[in-house]
């Protein structure tokens, strides 16, 4: 699949990239896609919440009824799950969500996620650039020329571009990550695209590793 690069101006500038098939051109796999995009939120989860059990809980330890013969449930002192204010049975407990995939099962996700934005053409590729100055107007101009104004974006770069970034933080639904950090969830997540030439070249040597 070819594809024109553009200039930061939105200019045809004569040449075309290549689209490896097998990373931009294979049938998509939903269920891969689906198991990484889960890693990836569950990865998110701080996993901080946590409830009191009843040894944890202040009180007496006084055996407030006798054991038998009350007619309800047994308890003993006031710290009891079965009381108001006493501890909790089973309450959460501070946990990682994180869970194990295969890295085969990961790249054909990304490959997947990418033959998706390829079949949408959704993806457009812009000759390497970077701003002299941290500008918002700047990378506003690029979204204008680029005609993707008001989507939600995704930049590739092959490399971490400060002024880029500072650039494009102010803007919303506009996201700056290298190539090599690239993941499923950010590429579906996104309705449009931008990668420059190198980050093509770059994230072909990695998902064809």
């Amino acid at each position: 699949m070819e594809v024109s690069v553009l200039n930061i101006k939105g200019e045809d500038t004569g040449r075309k990239v290549v689209l490896n098939d097998s990373i931009f051109g294979i049938e998509p796999n939903d269920h891969v896609i689906y198991l990484a995009v889960n890693q990836y939120l569950a990865a998110q989860r701080q996993g901080t919440h946590k409830s009191k059990e009843r040894s944890e809980i202040t009180g007496s330890t006084r055996k407030l009824i006798r054991q038998k013969g009350g007619g309800g449930a047994r308890r003993g002192d006031i710290k009891s799950p079965v009381l108001r204010g006493g501890g909790r049975v089973f309450g959460p407990t501070p946990r990682d969500y994180w869970f194990k995939l295969n890295k085969k099962v990961k790249v054909l996700a990304r490959k997947s996620a990418l033959s998706y934005k390829a079949q949408q053409n959704a993806i457009v590729v812009v000759e390497d650039f970077d701003f002299e100055a941290p500008k918002t107007k700047d990378a506003v101009n690029l979204l204008n020329n680029l005609k993707i104004s008001g989507k939600k974006t995704l930049i590739l770069l092959p490399e971490v571009k400060k002024n880029v970034n500072l650039s494009v933080r102010n803007i919303q639904r506009v996201e700056v990550m290298t190539a090599s950090a690239l993941n499923t969830y950010k590429v579906m997540n996104a309705n449009v695209l931008v990668m420059t030439e190198n980050a093509v070249k770059l994230v072909d040597e990695t998902l064809n590793k």
